[in-house]
């Protein structure tokens, strides 16, 4: 049977040979040589041709420094132009893309960077210089190309790669649908990094999925302030605006700045995670006007998003245009999807009543069951481990856009994998629910969840609860060992601005924990200045450093 070709850059060379000239990427950038007096904002148009040529000439120079197909590859370049034009080109050679989040640290870096043996190392020269002095795959890395100038490690610069790729046949290598495109490693949120291996044919079908659900139309415009959702901008036949933000810090940005881009380029697609929601969404006064117009949906992934984020969001779109909030993982994406509509309309009281979140009902072509919680490996799948609905266990999946492995890790692999004849389930590593209407409830992290010798608490439908209060941002659960006892605790991150008197805030709260049984034991809270947060989204709570604090610390013991 003959292998199915498939290269996820193909895409971008059909937009290319049918409308050259649309905009691939458009953005603007400050240029103080315009005058003697003030800097000028310079608006950019960056089109199909421009990109399909710019990763031809890459492609072709890389490979004659010696990139080839399955050349493993690092790159660590911050989102521009210059990012995307050098996927493009890695895929087009058939090499195997790896990204690293490099907030994760210096120590976690190189772990991931070991793991994955990468022989070819693109990236600016801070990048390299961190190479050289911390020793990332030294035993591996052949090949070394740097955006800027090249110092001691050797190497090529991009430019030069560039010259020497100058001329030469359009490149396109014939990969299949099964054959590894990239290593894109998780934020490592909850536990070690692990490097999700990608195939082009699972890089398609979420380009197919994303499609579907979300009725994506060729000659849209999207800002995607995550930078793996830029490359799907050209897949989908979108032009991609490149926000103005520091893309570690989604939770700081420049809100005029991400409206401004929004409502001068026509928008129609927003993708944000819901620290940059919470931020834009704060921006404007109560009562004003502003409305993005031209946008047709937001999309929000990474934690869930508070009920009053939404409200307040939904404020700046025009009348029926929905946030929606896929769920999903680097290693499944998308898995389920529910709108701001059907969640403000009935979800978001349940939350605050500690049902956990609504993540919607599984997508077309993604099977989703509730399993028994387990800690250890499920070598084969039974029938057996299934629940029932409104039972919480564990939530795995499976379908087409399911990655089978993670790279050179076989341990995590066995733990996170099921076979089932023909088919895998990806265990999730989070726990939930099916209601009677088919709806999946997202209740937490299964290794954050807390067991004590009563009952076992789950975060979501714990803080759920408690996060009801209005002068509480968000809460976090944990737990504590106290005399032996694990203990459930609390968390609590305050609004800004928000001084309540702590005594009548920790009653309040006491008091909200005791309509529920799964919240009534609550009775010690703790209030950091502020929850660590994942590089990625700023949104996924450490609650493993919060339950690491709060041990060396008395807290506020409910009356």
């Amino acid at each position: 049977m003959t292998a199915r070709i498939c290269n996820i850059a193909s895409p971008l060379v059909e937009l290319a040979r049918r409308q050259p000239d649309t905009p691939a990427f458009l953005g603007t950038y400050l240029d103080d040589l315009k005058s003697f007096f003030r800097i000028v904002e310079v608006e950019y148009r960056y089109s199909y041709r421009e990109l399909d040529e710019e990763s031809n000439r890459l492609a072709r120079g890389l490979a004659r420094l010696g990139l080839a197909r399955g050349t493993r590859t690092v790159l660590m370049v911050p989102p521009s132009i210059e990012f995307f034009a050098l996927t493009f080109a890695l895929f087009k050679l058939g090499c195997v893309l790896v990204l690293i989040d490099p907030g994760m640290g210096v120590r976690n870096l190189g772990k991931c960077l070991d793991e994955a043996q990468p022989e070819a190392f693109i990236g600016v020269t801070k990048a390299h210089l961190a190479s050289v002095l911390f020793g990332w795959a030294k035993k591996t890395l052949r090949y070394r190309v740097t955006l800027g100038t090249r110092l001691l490690w050797g190497g090529w610069t991009v430019d030069r790669v560039r010259r020497v790729g100058e001329a030469g046949e359009p490149v396109l290598t014939p990969t299949t649908a099964d054959e590894m495109a990239a290593i894109l490693f998780t934020s490592g949120s909850t536990g070690v990094a692990k490097g999700a291996v990608y195939t082009h044919g699972i890089f398609t079908a979420q380009v197919e999925q994303l499609r579907r659900i979300y009725q994506i139309e060729p000659g849209e415009v999207d800002l995607p302030t995550f930078p793996l959702f830029g490359l799907f901008g050209p897949a989908l036949g979108m032009t991609a605006v490149l926000p103005e933000m520091d893309f570690t810090r989604p939770g700081s940005v420049d809100s005029a700045a991400i409206l401004g881009q929004a409502h001068r380029f026509h928008v129609t697609n927003l993708f944000g995670s819901p620290a940059l929601l919470r931020r834009v969404a704060s921006y404007l006064p109560k009562g004003d006007s502003f409305r993005l117009e031209h946008l047709k949906r937001v999309i929000s992934a990474g934690a869930p998003v508070s009920p009053a984020v939404l409200r307040q969001f939904i404020q700046l779109l025009p009348p029926g245009v929905q946030i929606y909030t896929p769920y999903g993982a680097t290693e499944a994406l998308p898995v389920a999807n529910i709108g701001s509509d059907e969640i403000l309309g009935e979800t978001a009281a349940l939350t605050e009543q500690g049902k956990g979140v609504c993540v919607g009902r599984p997508v077309e072509g993604m099977q989703v069951r509730i399993l028994r919680l387990s800690d250890e490996p499920i070598p084969a799948w039974k029938e057996e481990f299934v629940l029932p609905p409104f039972e919480i266990g564990e939530v795995v999946v499976s379908g087409p856009v399911v990655t089978r492995s993670y790279y050179n890790r076989p341990d995590l692999t066995a733990l996170h994998k099921i076979h089932d004849g023909e088919r895998l389930w990806h265990r999730m590593g989070d726990v939930g629910y099916f209601d009677d209407r088919g709806r999946l409830w997202f209740c937490g992290r299964k290794s954050q969840r807390v067991v004590t010798p009563e009952r076992t608490y789950f975060t979501i439908p714990v803080e759920g609860v408690f996060n009801a209060h209005p002068a509480v941002l968000r809460t976090a659960l944990i737990g504590v060992r106290r005399d032996g006892v694990m203990q459930p605790e609390l968390c609590v991150e305050l609004e800004p601005k928000q001084r309540p008197d702590r005594r009548i805030l920790v009653r309040e709260l006491a008091q909200l924990g005791e309509q529920y049984e799964h919240t009534r034991a609550i009775r010690r809270f703790h209030f950091p200045r502020r929850f660590p947060v994942d590089i990625r989204h700023n949104a996924k709570i450490f609650r493993e450093k919060l339950a690491d604090w709060a041990a060396q610390q008395p807290g506020e013991v409910a009356p």
